[in-house]
């Protein structure tokens, strides 16, 4: 749990999908993998860590699973410096569930931390609009591919 004075980022959605649908979004990677990662090796499970990858980005992270609660809430430690990230699922209805993710214990302060907020809200809430898109729609945007496509960095 969060304490107010902790720096944390909040991202929230509502997705038309049931709590079981949603949570298993998160937890099996061969669904994940359609709006966040490209390469995960395993599913979420207490205790275990597994590597997500962003093979477009050659990029990388250890995510070690600290906590799951079926169809409430997963718990993860992640990133370097690692930050814990707290994804908890509500059923608001039988068809609907509000998702809310937490991220803190950033371990920056300053202008790194102000950085570290301002790019983890926008990661995050871009994760929740693509898993909007997939499971309501069975669309898949490439949001995350589509953040950072390599023809930006020939601008610079």
């Amino acid at each position: 749990m969060t304490d107010a004075k902790i720096p944390t980022v909040e991202t929230q959605m509502l997705i038309r999908k049931p709590v079981s649908i949603v949570f298993q979004a998160f937890v099996d990677p061969a669904i994940t993998t359609k709006f966040w990662f490209t390469k995960s090796s395993g599913q979420l499970e207490i205790g275990k860590t597994v590597t997500w990858e962003w093979e477009m980005y050659g990029a990388s992270t250890n995510v070690l699973v600290k906590d799951v609660i079926s169809n409430k809430k997963i718990s993860i430690e992640w990133d370097d410096p690692a930050t814990q990230v707290d994804f908890e699922f509500t059923a608001l209805t039988e068809s609907t569930t509000y998702v809310v993710i937490k991220n803190y214990g950033f371990n920056f302060t300053g202008d790194e931390l102000i950085q570290a907020i301002k790019d983890n809200t926008a990661g995050f809430t871009t994760v929740l609009d693509g898993l909007k898109a997939y499971l309501e729609h069975d669309i898949q945007l490439n949001l995350i591919a589509d953040k950072y496509p390599r023809e930006v960095g020939d601008l610079a």
